[in-house]
């Protein structure tokens, strides 16, 4: 069954006291990109259940991390676009 892209959601919930994050998705790419995870870090990180649209995963919440959007000047971008446009051209 394929999904609409608004019906493709991830939820992430926590709570102060528990150690615990639970991740439910119904999106594909984080699927793919949580089960790899699963295969590498068994340890860390557990899928808990799945149908055949969504999985559920567990995972310290110590992992779920959040970071400042990264800044980059416009001399910078154009350089970085240069050596890109250099690279595909080989």
């Amino acid at each position: 069954m394929k999904l609409k892209r608004y019906e493709q959601e991830t939820i992430i919930n926590f709570n102060a006291q528990d150690q615990i994050a639970t991740l439910y998705t119904r999106d594909p790419a984080v699927m793919r990109k949580v089960d790899a995870l699963v295969i590498d870090y068994p340890d860390t990180f557990k899928c808990i259940g799945e149908t055949d649209i969504d999985k559920t995963y567990e995972m310290p919440k110590s992992v779920v991390t959040y970071r400042k959007p990264r800044r980059i000047s416009d001399e910078r971008r154009s350089q970085l676009q240069k050596i890109m446009g250099n690279i595909n051209k080989l």
